[in-house]
């Protein structure tokens, strides 16, 4: 019923780790930050109970911090979800903080798959090692 479909979808706020559930319950999404836009968005995957979770581009857009907590937010949701994380992203930082294995696409076909430090340490794909080498790197002490 309507009331049980309300308590599900606070309850689901809450575990996403939305501020003030109620209060963002009645709020447009323009009215919420890019970070509570996302969080707003994992509830709403949270609504079905999934035992894997999709996650196209979660962290795009955002700034470090709330990168870093929306990151926090699926790995902790993972723990006591048990669900699995398919994580889409060009972000082969993000990749590196929190992915076990890692998948290379290439114009959608699969180019390179593997444990992620095998493959960022050992690329066997030209394209792979070409978006390695296109990372930025943060050298201290280097010269600016």
């Amino acid at each position: 019923d309507r009331n049980e479909r309300r308590r599900r979808m606070l309850e689901a706020l809450e575990q996403a780790r939305v501020p003030e559930p109620e209060k963002r319950a009645a709020q447009y999404p323009h009215q919420l930050s890019g970070g509570l836009r996302q969080r707003v968005m994992i509830a709403m995957a949270l609504m079905s109970r999934p035992r894997l979770l999709i996650a196209d581009e979660p962290t795009t857009a955002l700034d470090v911090t709330t990168q870093a907590e929306i990151l926090d937010l699926l790995r902790t949701l993972q723990v006591e979800t048990g669900m699995g994380i398919l994580l889409i992203t060009h972000d082969l930082g993000v990749v590196a903080s929190v992915a076990d294995r890692v998948a290379v696409l290439h114009d959608g076909v699969l180019v390179e798959q593997g444990e992620v430090l095998q493959v960022f340490e050992e690329p066997r794909a030209d394209y792979t090692r070409g978006l390695l080498a296109a990372t930025p790197r943060l050298e201290i002490g280097a010269p600016a």
